[in-house]
Parts: C-alpha cells; structure tokens; sequence
C-alpha cells in the first residue's frame, strides 16, 4: 500500500489535532482545576468542530468525520468540566481516575 503526500500530511494532521486536546483534558482530570480554561474558546472551538463534523458528513469523508467527530469530544468534555459546579466535576473526574 503506498500512500501519498496528501494522505500523510492528512495523518498527520488528525494525529496532532487529537493529540492537542488529550493533555489539557487529562490535566484537568488530574487535577480538577479548570480556572485558567476559558470557556468563551471552547465554546468557539466545540462549534468549529460540530462545523467541520457536519461538513464531513455532507461530503461523506470519513477522515474528516472521524478526526473532528473526536475533537469535538474532547473540546466538548474539557468545555463540560469548566461549567460543572466543582462537586460535580470531582464526580466525573473520580470516575475516570479515582487515584487522581
């Protein structure tokens, strides 16, 4: 199978994007402090995401259904846990680690 320039640099695209919100979304489970997060980002960041989702889904790529679907996720999770009141983001963080 070989793959060309555009396929790669797609890869690699999708790798980096996902992988850019995995910290802060572990950060903030670890540490359950969404202080410095601000919320007006990542309501702009979910929306450009649930954007990018539904134009993928009108063309029909799966790349670009796949990567912004998971985005959208992990943007809409770290969003979720700057707007719970604290006692429920300890919940849904102790849920996930419960040695955090």
């Amino acid at each position: 199978m070989t793959f060309d320039a555009a396929t790669l640099i797609g890869a690699a695209a999708t790798t980096a994007s996902i992988a850019s919100f995995t910290p802060q979304a572990w950060k903030i489970i670890r540490t359950r402090d969404t202080t410095s997060i601000s919320a007006g980002t990542y309501v702009l960041t979910v929306t450009g995401f649930a954007l990018w989702l539904a134009y993928g889904v009108l063309l029909g790529q799966w790349p670009l259904i796949a990567t912004n679907a998971t985005c959208c996720l992990l943007s809409a999770f770290i969003l979720m846990m700057k707007l719970l009141p604290r006692e429920k983001k300890e919940a849904v963080a102790e849920a996930i680690d419960p040695k955090g």
